[in-house]
């Protein structure tokens, strides 16, 4: 079939080698194929996760196969541009309950913010993240939108704009040589309320922890 290309982006047909040495493109395409696939529902955070792992490391196109096998082809008239509309998640409210995104879910390469009088939380301590930039288009209202970052995580706001509303930052302790994992850049416009962005909290055992030992008393 002219119209499909498989995951790797080969055409099957006489003459070709499962034993091919990968090269980037044929990770990259495996990479794409794997992340749409876990937008529309067909895989797990975890089992993305998984095969993404697999898929980076993988040394020949017979390593990568298996890891779409039961995903559907790609098809060749969709191109970059249908790969980045399926990339865009949009999230409407208006005064309901808070909109969050924790644990293991999946991180898409834009977010478009549409949201009015309902606190927004972002949490990226357990997300799996398959893009090195998150552009978040904000048009919120109200309310606080909280960005729960860990390291390697860095957040730009410098193209929001802020109409009677703050940004608070509380700082995590990192190397300096911590790679960056992800960049989130906040853009469009937040009006009253706050942005924050905070480390994940400590829990109970962790606060005990850093509680300074009590000194001995004086004979």
């Amino acid at each position: 079939m002219s119209g499909e290309i498989s995951p790797i982006g080969k055409r099957s047909g006489p003459g070709s080698s499962p034993e091919l040495r990968a090269s980037h493109a044929d990770r990259d395409r495996v990479v794409d194929v794997l992340r749409v696939a876990a937008g529309d529902g067909l895989l797990t955070a975890d089992e993305l996760d998984e095969r993404l792992e697999a898929a980076l490391s993988a040394r020949t196109v017979s390593e990568l196969a298996p890891l779409t096998a039961d995903l559907p082809p790609v098809s060749a008239t969709v191109g970059a541009t249908g790969a980045e509309v399926r990339d865009i998640v949009r999230i409407e409210q208006v005064h309901s309950g808070a909109v969050e995104r924790v644990g293991r879910w999946v991180v898409p390469r834009r977010l478009e913010l549409a949201v009015t009088y309902c606190g927004v939380t972002f949490d990226f301590t357990d997300a799996v993240i398959t893009h090195d930039t998150l552009r978040i288009d904000v048009g919120m209202t109200g309310k606080t939108l909280t960005l729960v970052t860990r390291p390697g995580i860095v957040v730009d706001t410098d193209g929001l704009k802020l109409v009677h509303s703050r940004v608070k930052y509380r700082q995590i302790l990192t190397k300096t040589d911590t790679p960056v994992t992800l960049r989130v850049e906040l853009v469009g416009q937040k009006t009253h309320g706050s942005v924050v962005v905070r480390p994940p909290r400590r829990t109970f055992g962790q606060w005990l922890l850093r509680r300074p030992t009590s000194l001995p008393a004086g004979d």
